[in-house]
């Protein structure tokens, strides 16, 4: 799963963007990637490894959500379908 977030510009600045993206390990567990920052610049990101698909989701779900209430808007979803269905 991916969800790619973006920023509107602020006073002549690049727009930032939040990219969140879930992944099933090859020992079947999950891996929750956090990457940040503005196009064309240095990058952030941080990971998380989950051995429960629900736990990964919620955690999935819980940053969307805060990025959300900070102002940033979904420019992209994919493999967003049912999440809560069985893989």
């Amino acid at each position: 799963m991916r969800i790619f977030l973006q920023q509107p510009p602020q006073a002549g600045e690049p727009p930032r963007y939040y990219q969140i993206r879930l992944e099933q390990d090859l020992l079947g567990g999950w891996v929750l990637t956090r990457e940040w920052g503005q196009p064309g610049q240095r990058s952030s990101s941080r990971r998380e490894v989950f051995l429960a698909r629900d736990e990964a989701l919620r955690a999935l779900e819980k940053a969307r959500d805060s990025q959300l209430r900070r102002g940033f808007r979904v420019m992209f979803a994919q493999g967003m379908g049912d999440p809560h269905a069985a893989a």
